[in-house]
């Protein structure tokens, strides 16, 4: 009986994750379109050798804190999206820590980015205050 509780707490917590991640996913389109979609794209192409691409990005893969920093605090300096390198400056957009996650949830699963490990508010507040 024990183990088949736990069985059902585990699937149940686990569908809430799916659930929630989908949820913020949807939430982090919208933003999206509202405060990134300008620079980077609809289709998170970015433009050309200027603003680099969301869109199967291995920056975003290998450099998730970097990612949330750059939305938190803005980016300057070299960096480099998939083999190409980018040296432009990012500007700081103002968003909540919630916000963040989301729109981080739909970059990274949009586009051919797959990370089912969702970003929570949470870890988006820790990255805020370190810095």
């Amino acid at each position: 009986m024990k183990l088949l509780l736990v069985l059902l707490l585990f699937g149940c917590s686990h569908l809430y994750a799916q659930s929630s991640l989908k949820n913020s996913v949807v939430l982090g389109e919208k933003i999206y379109l509202r405060k990134c979609a300008t620079c980077h794209g609809k289709s998170g192409l970015g433009k050309e050798k200027r603003i680099p691409p969301l869109a199967n990005s291995d920056y975003l893969t290998n450099n998730q804190e970097s990612s949330i920093r750059g939305i938190l605090f803005g980016l300057k300096g070299e960096i480099t999206v998939n083999g190409v390198n980018y040296n432009r400056k990012m500007k700081a957009v103002k968003l909540s820590d919630l916000e963040v996650a989301n729109v981080m949830n739909f970059i990274q699963n949009s586009w051919g980015n797959k990370n089912k490990k969702s970003v929570t508010k949470e870890a988006v507040a820790k990255i805020r205050t370190k810095h």
